[in-house]
């Protein structure tokens, strides 16, 4: 009996993982690249450290058209599952307290050479700087053929549509697609100028004046707009809401750590005490010097007025710009920011169990070509390691 033939389109994480799986089973297995070399997305991630899964899975990290059918993946091949495989090659990991996972090695590189080389030993063939683009060729001439072309997130490490027009081709709805883990724009001049200033704080995204979400850590201000994970975080519904041509808006608090009443009774105490000091030099006992500017602009309040000109109105109203800080958003930086891209082949059309269309038989797709996009944190390589796992389980 012949060894079956397996195409993989794309060589990232799921793409990877489902080679090394079916060349377990002396499946022959190709693997066609477009990029110059494989998992080009795995080594830019976490900033090269590569925050490779999550300890904590369930449905509620992701977001889908239909949003349960990551449950299934995330049960069969989970964390334990997957920390017993990076054991199998040698990958040991780093199990952080808030349950995200780096490789012990902190370096991204280590995970994409251990899973090529280990899929070398198992006789996988790379294509590199090999773009496909006739599928149904492929599925002439090989048994099987899986789509791992990932997404349009990332345009510069290649990025693109190929695997969602493939998908086209066999009748496959696509649930329209955005930026994700993205940086926002802002309809502000007073962000601009307060560009490379950062702090700790909080932020609520508002849809329609409706609050949707609520992040905290940091949040960076850049000549476009904001940056830093608590804007990351809640950039998917951003995304989505702004897509729908909703009203967005972010309220930034500068100080989670007061309430309004404390930092009024804190400004005024301060004026009080010091006359001779200006509202400026308050504010910069609390705030980056750029965003103490900043608050005073927005609120058409001289930097230099004293401490015996600043009364309880003007303390209240202070304190409360510095704790709600309303910004429009007006778009997002875009797919070729974004670390990930919601939207996707509609999972509806899709096995859950095994990845393979419900459209044409033995064509499969796995990883972020499919409309499952998972929170910060390392949720979206698991969902790539268990439908690569999935897919080459199932066929």
């Amino acid at each position: 009996m012949k060894n079956k033939k397996v195409a993989i389109i794309g060589g990232g994480a799921s793409g990877l993982l489902c080679a090394i799986f079916c060349a377990k089973k002396s499946i022959v297995v190709d693997v066609y690249e477009q990029n110059s070399k494989c998992a080009k997305k795995i080594l830019a991630s976490g900033n090269g450290r590569c925050n490779i899964t999550n300890k904590n899975l369930s449905s509620n990290d992701y977001f889908s058209q239909n949003p349960h059918f990551a449950d299934y993946a995330l049960k069969e091949f989970g964390f334990s599952e997957f920390e017993k495989f990076c054991n199998s090659i040698g990958l040991l990991l780093d199990i952080k307290d808030d349950g995200r996972v780096y490789p012990l090695s902190n370096e991204a590189k280590s995970v994409a050479s251990l899973l090529i080389t280990h899929a070398k030993n198992l006789g996988v063939h790379f294509h590199i700087d090999t773009k496909i683009t006739d599928v149904k060729k492929l599925l002439n001439d090989y048994d099987s053929v899986v789509v791992a072309t990932g997404s349009e997130a990332a345009t510069q490490l290649g990025g693109n549509r190929d695997g969602l027009e493939f998908a086209k081709e066999f009748g496959h709805n696509i649930i329209p697609t955005y930026p994700s883990l993205v940086q926002l724009h802002l309809n502000s001049k007073i962000a601009k100028k307060m560009s490379g200033a950062k702090i700790d704080g909080e932020v609520t995204l508002l849809v329609n004046n409706k609050k949707e979400l609520t992040s905290s850590g940091d949040i960076l201000f850049t000549d476009y707009g904001v940056s830093g994970f608590a804007i990351l975080d809640i950039s998917q519904k951003a995304s989505m809401a702004l897509m729908d041509s909703s009203n967005v808006t972010i309220s930034i608090n500068l100080l989670p750590k007061f309430d309004a009443q404390k930092l009024s009774n804190h400004i005024g105490k301060v004026a009080a005490s010091t006359k001779q000091m200006t509202i400026l030099d308050i504010l910069t006992g609390l705030l980056p010097l750029k965003i103490a500017h900043g608050v005073l602009e927005d609120l058409n309040i001289s930097a230099s007025i004293h401490g015996d000109e600043i009364d309880i109105k003007l303390s209240k109203k202070i304190a409360n710009q510095m704790l709600n800080w309303r910004f429009e958003v007006s778009d997002t930086h875009g797919f070729r920011h974004a670390e990930v891209s919601g939207g996707g082949v509609d999972t509806i059309e899709i096995n859950p169990k095994t990845m393979e269309s419900l459209k044409q038989k033995n064509l499969y797709f796995c990883g972020e070509v499919l409309d499952v996009v998972g929170r910060r944190g390392g949720y979206n390589f698991a969902f790539a390691w268990a439908s690569g796992y999935l897919a080459a389980r199932g066929i």
